[in-house]
């Protein structure tokens, strides 16, 4: 089965304007329609239909070429809700093939990805103004294994930023959703990071929807159970989602960001209200290499 595309494929990120995102304005566009990770903590299953089911978008690659040619210089982020490496494209090469248009286009590229599969394009990536914002939730082999059970592991992820970066790719980690009493102590993580270059660190915790919080629940009941009265009870309710408390979440970043900082790396949060924590783009985006024709 092949995804039928019936509105233009490239379109603004964000285009609510959430008050949450600090994101600068680019583009996106996702090659495949949902998502085979199967994350618990998915956001996207609660407004997506059958997201855990994987289908290239029809058409794709003509729709680029024609929507492409127009680009003036944007950043485009490859992708913001399905990601662009699902375990498909290892024999489809969809996301392979819209990069090499793209590579001949006057834009710049970003990619958002907890695959390990990015690092086969860096042939691709290095010779175009582009980075990589790789999630790597926890360095814990077995709640990676509970949390994202379909998901590349951590180890290849970490391998896969080591070669990007050896390979001229700047590369980002985002430490992305950071839950209580499961993976929020991420120091050692960040320490082996800055061991093989990255510079650049994005935190944002987990928002519980009704969908994702009953996953975590059945899966992490014990744990889910201790975290209820602080989301339920204390917690911050922004449009569909629950928010950890506001000061809870603050001292959260602000140990984490110390961590960052220490390494010498610079220190992004996402989608939080607490801008004033960021050192550099939240996004990572900063990281961009300028082109140089």
């Amino acid at each position: 089965m092949v995804a039928e595309v019936t509105m233009p494929l490239i379109s603004n990120f964000d285009p609510w304007r959430s008050g949450l995102c600090t994101c600068p304005c680019k583009l996106t566009f996702n090659p495949y329609t949902g998502c085979d990770h199967q994350c618990l903590y998915c956001y996207a299953t609660s407004y997506i239909p059958n997201f855990k089911e994987v289908h290239p978008k029809k058409g794709c690659l003509d729709m680029l070429r024609r929507e492409a040619i127009k680009l003036n210089g944007e950043t485009l982020s490859l992708c913001n809700s399905s990601d662009p490496y699902p375990k498909m494209e290892a024999s489809e090469g969809l996301t392979r093939r819209c990069l090499e248009i793209l590579a001949g286009c006057s834009c710049k590229i970003q990619i958002i990805t907890k695959s390990n599969l990015v690092a086969r394009d860096a042939d691709l990536l290095c010779r175009i103004p582009a980075t990589v914002a790789l999630t790597i939730t926890t360095d814990n082999e077995f709640i990676a294994q509970i949390l994202e059970p379909n998901a590349p592991t951590p180890s290849k992820r970490i391998q896969a930023a080591q070669d990007l970066q050896k390979a001229g790719v700047p590369v980002s980690i985002r430490i992305d959703p950071l839950i209580p009493h499961i993976n929020d102590q991420p120091q050692k993580l960040i320490k082996t990071l800055a061991n093989i270059g990255i510079k650049h660190i994005t935190c944002s915790t987990y928002k519980a929807k009704p969908d994702n919080w009953n996953r975590l629940c059945q899966a992490l009941p014990k744990v889910m159970e201790q975290l209820k009265p602080l989301y339920f009870g204390e917690g911050e309710k922004v449009g569909g989602s629950v928010l950890l408390p506001g000061e809870y979440r603050y001292k959260l970043f602000k140990d984490i960001r110390a961590t960052v900082l220490a390494q010498g790396m610079q220190f992004g949060v996402c989608r939080e209200a607490l801008h004033g924590l960021s050192t550099a783009t939240c996004d990572g985006s900063w990281l961009m290499p300028k082109r140089s024709d």
